[in-house]
């Protein structure tokens, strides 16, 4: 109920501010539950993931020391959000997301970078994805990158691309992870082609770094 009503106000503040989003590939979203996996490129685009995917709910992951503050915590919980601590995740980072897809009623979205200011990807999302038996699906988003931006009424864009299903057979070795990152990936660029083949992602952390 929460959640659906966050959803819902949401939705009403970024149509006020930005205008309505474009999303892009809705049909290749899966029938059951699912990892929505993308690159982080602003603080909000897991909102917009998560409104392009509706009507599935999601869950996501969410660093702990937000956890601290009362209202936030009241506020993240009863947004499906768990906490993870970057620094040492234990066990629950990925038994906790596994409960939740194999439930069969919240999908997750995560992104394999882990921050913003990082194109490595980790493993996380590929092991998930192999103990949940749910697939990966590649998602962008193209636009605004600071919240400042948004009510430039630059256009938003979410497409999602085709599921990427993890063999159970897969060793997740080196080898293996890297396939299935490389799978992410060239999924990624693809999309972003898609979009707009002119498109090139500028981290506006480095931008204000070169002032």
């Amino acid at each position: 109920m929460f959640y659906s009503f966050m959803r819902g106000l949401v939705r009403l503040i970024i149509t006020i501010i930005n205008g309505r989003p474009n999303y892009q590939g809705r049909e290749n979203l899966p029938k059951g539950t699912y990892i929505l996996v993308g690159p982080h490129r602003t603080w909000f685009d897991p909102l917009y993931y998560a409104l392009a995917g509706s009507p599935m709910k999601f869950s996501f992951m969410a660093k702990e020391e937000l956890f601290k503050n009362p209202v936030l915590r009241f506020i993240l919980t009863h947004a499906n959000a768990f906490p993870v601590d970057r620094q040492h995740p234990g066990p629950s980072a990925i038994k906790t997301p596994v409960k939740f897809l194999r439930k069969g009623k919240l999908s997750l979205i995560m992104f394999p970078s882990g921050t913003r200011h990082s194109q490595q990807l980790k493993g996380g999302a590929t092991v998930i994805a192999k103990m949940a038996g749910v697939p990966l699906v590649p998602t962008v988003y193209q636009g605004p990158l600071t919240f400042k931006r948004l009510f430039s009424r630059k256009p938003v864009t979410v497409r999602f691309g085709q599921p990427i299903y993890v063999d159970r057979k897969l060793k997740l070795d080196d080898a293996g992870q890297k396939q299935i990152e490389q799978q992410m990936l060239t999924a990624f660029s693809d999309l972003d082609q898609l979009i707009d083949p002119n498109f090139k992602y500028v981290d506006p952390a480095s931008q204000k770094d070169a002032h």
